[in-house]
């Protein structure tokens, strides 16, 4: 699979297939996928050529069983013999009660979850640790604070934020620093509004990991919607709208990684095909358009 790569001269830099795997649908999506099926799509994931994946604490049902999909990808790479070169990227700063998302982004909850993160992975420090999401409850500052403060205990290796704007993305940088690698923010061919942050992580060399990106191609051709657009150009290149959409993402920045969800091994394996998938100027003036 093409390479990309996450972080800098600073921290080191770690090359990952330009498609990772979002595992959040082992977790939530209902019908859940058994142990044994969720198992299966890491390892198709991996045979694919998908070496980083994406998890998080939050990643459940219910606070019952937070920590499942850390467990679960933990297991997985484990009974795929834990290789090497999988960057597992997790987050903390989410909490549940029952179906409920609730926030926290103090710093002793952070380092509370950061320490449950790493005990689930099995790991001595997290390869790519990442604030979910602002919590208004909490300065930006501190929760930014407490980010370095991992690094710097050595929690964890590459920090990361999610869900961020351009200016939570300086201020990050500036307390952080260059352990900061990445954003994850929402960003498909039908949710746009990152546009501006993916073009200033492409500006300042940070990776961005765009969730939920095939949103906005689903829909029925007949509509005439954006999904339209991305249909044709998967009818005439013979490949699924999905790989045209991964592939679109590729082509907005050579710092882009998206993260697509699968509870399927077919599924996984046709988006990795993406980073292989060429599109002509022509398309992604279409594409762009749409």
């Amino acid at each position: 699979m093409q390479q990309r790569t996450i972080g800098n001269s600073s921290v080191g830099t770690v090359p990952v297939g330009a498609v990772g795997l979002g595992a959040m649908p082992l977790s939530t999506k209902d019908p859940r996928p058994t142990p044994a099926e969720a198992e299966a799509v890491v390892h198709a994931a991996l045979d694919a050529g998908v070496t980083l994946i994406d998890t998080a604490d939050a990643y459940a049902r219910d606070e019952s069983e937070f920590g499942h999909n850390e467990e679960l990808v933990a297991r997985a790479l484990h009974s795929a013999g834990s290789p090497d070169d999988v960057l597992v990227a997790t987050k903390g700063g989410h909490t549940r009660r029952g179906a409920e998302w609730e926030l926290d982004g103090s710093p002793d909850y952070l380092r509370r979850a950061c320490e449950d993160s790493l005990r689930r992975l099995g790991v001595e420090a997290i390869g790519l640790y990442q604030f979910h999401r602002p919590d208004p409850a909490t300065p930006w500052e501190e929760s930014m604070g407490a980010l370095r403060s991992l690094v710097d205990d050595g929690l964890v290796r590459m920090a990361g934020i999610s869900n961020a704007d351009v200016g939570q993305i300086d201020a990050a940088r500036a307390i952080v620093g260059d352990a900061l690698v990445s954003v994850q923010n929402q960003f498909s061919p039908g949710w746009r509004s990152s546009a501006g942050e993916l073009a200033h992580c492409a500006a300042t060399g940070l990776a961005f990991l765009p969730w939920s990106p095939f949103g906005g191609v689903s829909a029925a051709k007949e509509l005439g919607s954006t999904a339209a657009e991305f249909a044709a150009v998967a009818d005439e290149l013979n490949v699924s709208v999905y790989q045209v959409t991964l592939a679109w993402h590729l082509a907005q920045a050579d710092e882009v990684i998206p993260i697509p969800g699968a509870s399927r091994p077919e599924s996984i394996t046709d988006s990795a095909a993406a980073a292989d998938l060429h599109l002509t100027a022509d398309h992604l003036t279409r594409l762009n358009a749409a």
